[in-house]
């Protein structure tokens, strides 16, 4: 048997390197001279590439029925498609309302209707044509989406229906989704990665108590509150046909329009008909500021290799809304800083060349974490920088950030304004691979501008951006107030002021403070 063996690894080696001697690529004989990718390999037959026949353009397809209702879809090539609707709905309208109603939504999606009895009797006809189905909510939009087989369509599309517009919301399943949000609320509070809680943060620094600075987890003290007549009652305003788009991937749009004008023309909602009466139209207003929350982070990770105890900062500016033509320099802008944890494996993609990775991250081993995030809404936006350090060490992880955010105002060198732009263009494309991430592309886009860009459309926009666009948004974003969200052991935070001080000044330093007693 170990002859056998011992055979078997040299027939495998010989294979290899004849293999590697054929391609010219040799590892165990002499060195050949590297082809580059861009060449073609000789003696190859030169390859044929499918084509659209210019029908690109015309790729995203759209039809607004007579009640408003906007219905878009894209053709893909599968069994499968992806269908939902998405409703300009979220945390950002509950101004009039008991903030975590959409939250609420959100985990009361695809319980019983009026015409199926639980949950589990739409799980039931959705398996039938191999269908999964998802409710996620957002600060601006809520999603309800099934992916099934493509000859379901008539099925999914009347299921959409009786899930959006006839939800029974009975007190037992009330009583449920509390249960359900207490659990998930205690889950943000215990999990190591606090991402979730600074965001929230965050956003409440920058818009403090207004649009989407309203929390989107429901707060503690609502979760009693929250009712069916309170439900109804913003269902009512909120869930009308001119505030929806029926998003289709992977089937006929005719089809499409077909099945919205039999299962959503002309069908009443179960909580009431007529127009809606109270429209939250208002703009957000960026106000900047902190939000300080003292924690003991000592024991969140336990284990045989616990995390050790970190304090977490995050430090925003406001940005542009993503209906704005600078959208684009902010997003190769956030691409351009990228960062991420300092036990993040490198390898292709990863921004390990990014600004955070290599001003931050390699030169100074105590941060564990340096990551930026854009978040961009129909009126407003924010770019911030989070960053995780032992508590003794917070004030210089803070002067190093503020420190960043003064050099984007700074010189772009040419190669890593290309790599930012290359970065963009391949995350773009790898995730339009996916069919739920196209449905979810087309009917956001729909939802906030009533058409879509396609991808090589974006991609040229990318293209186009230069060095001094990159300096302009930065100089612009540096003129706003910071917004500062603080979680942890906050002995050493520096003042709010002396954060803003920093980001007004050349060189991102904070100002010195002198103590006689530590």
């Amino acid at each position: 048997m170990a002859a056998n063996l011992a055979r078997s690894r040299v027939w495998g080696g010989i294979q290899r390197c004849g293999l590697a001697r054929y391609r010219k690529y040799s590892s165990c004989g002499s060195a050949y001279p590297s082809i580059p990718l861009s060449t073609p390999l000789p003696r190859l037959p030169k390859p044929i590439f499918a084509k659209v026949d210019g029908q690109e353009k015309f790729e995203t397809k759209v039809t607004t029925l007579e009640n408003g209702l906007r219905v878009a879809s894209q053709n893909k090539f599968g069994q499968f498609c992806t269908v939902g609707l998405l409703i300009n709905s979220g945390s950002r309208h509950e101004t009039k309302y008991l903030s975590g109603i959409s939250h609420f939504l959100e985990k009361l999606a695809f319980s019983s209707t009026a015409q199926f009895g639980s949950r589990d009797e739409i799980l039931l006809t959705l398996e039938k044509h191999g269908g999964i189905c998802d409710c996620q909510t957002s600060r601006d939009t809520t999603m309800y989406a099934v992916s099934a087989d493509s000859k379901g369509l008539d099925t999914v599309v009347s299921l959409l229906s009786e899930v959006v517009l006839q939800p029974r919301l009975t007190e037992e399943e009330i009583e449920m989704t509390r249960m359900a949000v207490r659990f998930e609320l205690e889950d943000l509070n215990m999990r190591p990665d606090p991402e979730p809680l600074l965001t929230e943060m965050i956003h409440a620094a920058a818009y403090r108590g207004n649009t989407v600075g309203l929390p989107r987890f429901c707060p503690v003290e609502n979760i009693d509150k929250i009712s069916q007549k309170t439900l109804h009652n913003y269902l009512h305003n909120y869930y009308t046909p001119d505030r929806m788009v029926l998003a289709g991937v992977g089937i006929e749009h005719e089809h499409l329009v077909e099945c919205a004008k039999k299962y959503l023309l002309g069908v009443a909602p179960v909580w009431s008909s007529g127009k809606a009466k109270t429209i939250d139209k208002s703009i957000s207003q960026y106000t900047g500021g902190i939000v300080k929350v003292e924690k003991d982070m000592s024991d969140v990770s336990l284990g045989p290799t616990p995390i050790p105890e970190l304090t977490h900062i995050m430090i925003g500016l406001e940005s542009c809304s993503f209906l704005e033509d600078d959208f684009i320099p902010y997003a190769v802008l956030n691409m351009m800083m990228g960062g991420g944890g300092s036990f993040s494996a490198g390898g292709p993609g990863k921004g390990m060349f990014t600004r955070l990775y290599l001003n931050v991250l390699n030169r100074h081993h105590w941060m564990y974490n340096a990551t930026s995030y854009h978040h961009s809404y129909e009126d407003s936006g924010l770019l911030c920088i989070h960053a995780s350090a032992d508590p003794r060490q917070v004030r210089d992880m803070v002067e190093i950030i503020t420190r960043e955010f003064t050099l984007m105002a700074g010189s772009v060198g040419e190669v890593e304004l290309n790599r930012a732009k290359t970065q963009l263009k391949s995350m773009l494309m790898m995730n339009l691979e996916s069919r739920p991430v196209i449905f979810e592309d087309v009917g956001r886009q729909v939802l906030a501008t009533g058409a879509r860009k396609l991808p090589h459309e974006l991609c040229d926009l990318i293209n186009n951006v230069k060095a001094s666009d990159i300096k302009r948004v930065a100089t612009k974003m540096l003129r706003n107030k910071p917004a500062v969200a603080a979680l942890g052991d906050l002995t050493d935070l520096p003042e709010y002021e002396h954060i803003q001080a920093a980001l007004s000044s050349k060189d991102g330093r904070l100002p010195r403070s002198y103590r006689l007693f530590r």
